[in-house]
């Protein structure tokens, strides 16, 4: 039963040698190969790779916090020698010649980096439907979506395939798949973690970030891989505390915030009934509970979708077969390679984004679309800094359904972007967020809920102390699906 670990608890083990690095990887793939076939989460698992690596951390003192600790990666984060696809057969055949910062931050921890897990195309979706190769189920129900992009991280997660994953997070995709999971994602205010090594989608607003059991795991990920790094620009160089500090300590007086703008129409009344009882929870814990506003909430999923359109036309313009990925067969000349490589490499919601981003960004209409877009987001980050004047955390649904059934938004793109409302401000806003289980809804499946609790710039001792305050005190996240 060594994969139903936490992060810590597998940490723990090997100090106080317990189990070796070995024996856990082992385990986790036993626990692969057995509920795999219906999950589908991991493009590859590297097993003989991990191996190695861990009787290395068996071989070396205990020293680091994760030490020889398996930690599972999404598909978009370069680690050397194994493949990095983005789901995408575009980069199919592709193996990553350097490491994410990320990942070499994680070895330095002493943690073994276990397997490529399934997301959405380039991180474009909020379902993991939109990858080239498989489509991972939710481990709560085989019919339903984990969420997206980080779906594979998620899934993989909340089924004990692994200790602790990490994903990306452009404007919700590891908050909304924890939530559908039911297990805990963190997405770090923008620059607190080096994005060198994260294939790009929408450079000012992708971040790399934990997906974890608890949120005291959140905390050591987060230690580990957070800092200011020169192979990054946007990196910042504000110091790392160490987040673990911060658990334990009593909410009592903290102010929390209810943004009036998320209560309102389009929210599952089943889901509001479980997040309604979440947030009394806190009042009976001693927090303050006030009213705020976010005012220009309703603009944010119009915001988002011309500004992140606009990066990714602009980073996968790079995908032209002529560097590196997908070249197609005999072409006529290069204008012919250019149109019949893109045509084949992409599919069709990153074609899609890449239209509406060239659009926004042509002749004549970047000033009505993209510069307006811009001025907006100034607006909702001024709305949040307000709002944190007031309160000392903010309290949100993480998304205003269940995971949905597969097929049911395929069709109705706009629905499937408003699954991501409560979520894409954060990431415009360049504030941190997490996503905890709070609990179920019951019928037609029982499925779990998230709570978005949300912090200021480097907020992430304030979101994290919160979360496992709320954690420690209620049972859902001891809660495993039935695989």
């Amino acid at each position: 039963m060594a994969h139903r670990l936490s992060l810590r608890e597998a940490a723990e083990n090997i100090r106080q040698r317990k189990l070796s690095s070995v024996e856990l990887v082992q385990a986790l793939h036993t626990r692969i190969r057995k509920i795999e076939p219906k999950l589908e989460a991991f493009l590859h698992d590297d097993f003989d790779l991990a191996v190695k690596q861990a009787a290395q951390r068996d071989a070396q003192p205990a020293d680091g916090p994760l030490h020889g600790v398996p930690v599972a990666i999404k598909d978009n984060i370069s680690s050397a020698g194994r493949p990095c696809t983005c789901a995408s057969m575009m980069l199919k055949d592709y193996v990553a010649p350097y490491d994410a910062t990320v990942i070499r931050k994680l070895e330095t921890a002493g943690a073994v980096v276990f397997g490529r897990l399934n997301m959405d195309e380039f991180a474009m979706g909020s379902s993991t439907e939109n990858s080239a190769f498989q489509k991972t189920k939710n481990p709560w129900d085989l019919a339903r979506i984990p969420g997206g992009s980080s779906g594979g991280a998620a899934a993989a997660v909340a089924a004990d395939e692994c200790f602790g994953a990490l994903g990306s997070d452009t404007g919700g995709s590891i908050r909304q798949p924890a939530a559908f999971c039911g297990c805990v994602g963190l997405k770090p205010t923008y620059g607190r973690v080096s994005r060198f090594g994260l294939v790009a989608f929408a450079s000012s607003l992708d971040q790399i970030g934990p997906v974890t059991k608890t949120a005291y795991d959140s905390a050591l990920l987060l230690n580990a891989i957070s800092g200011v790094d020169p192979m990054d620009s946007s990196s910042l160089p504000q110091p790392v505390p160490d987040y673990t500090k911060y658990l334990g300590r009593d909410i009592k007086g903290l102010k929390l915030g209810l943004p009036k703008e998320y209560f309102i129409e389009g929210l599952d009344p089943r889901v509001k009934q479980v997040i309604d009882q979440a947030i009394r929870h806190f009042g009976s814990l001693g927090a303050k509970l006030v009213e705020i506003s976010l005012p220009q909430t309703p603009h944010a999923v119009a915001t988002y979708y011309v500004i992140a359109t606009a990066e990714a036309s602009s980073n996968l313009a790079r995908y032209d077969g002529v560097r590196y990925g997908l070249r197609t067969e005999k072409p006529g000349d290069v204008l012919d390679m250019y149109f019949r490589t893109r045509a084949e490499g992409f599919g069709p919601e990153v074609k899609r984004r890449i239209i509406l981003g060239t659009y926004v960004l042509s002749s004549g209409y970047y000033d009505a679309y993209y510069l307006r877009a811009q001025k907006v987001r100034t607006l909702i980050r001024r709305d949040f800094e307000k709002a944190f004047t007031q309160c000392d955390a903010i309290l949100t649904p993480t998304s205003p359904t269940v995971a949905f059934k597969f097929g049911e938004k395929t069709d109705d793109p706009l629905q499937m972007y408003l699954a991501d409302i409560y979520t894409i401000a954060v990431n415009l806003a360049g504030i941190c967020g997490i996503s905890v289980p709070c609990g179920f809804v019951e019928k037609p499946a029982r499925l779990p809920v998230g709570l978005q609790i949300l912090g200021p710039a480097f907020g992430e001792p304030i979101i994290l102390q919160v979360a496992h305050a709320y954690e420690q005190s209620t049972p859902w996240h001891l809660e495993k699906p039935n695989l």
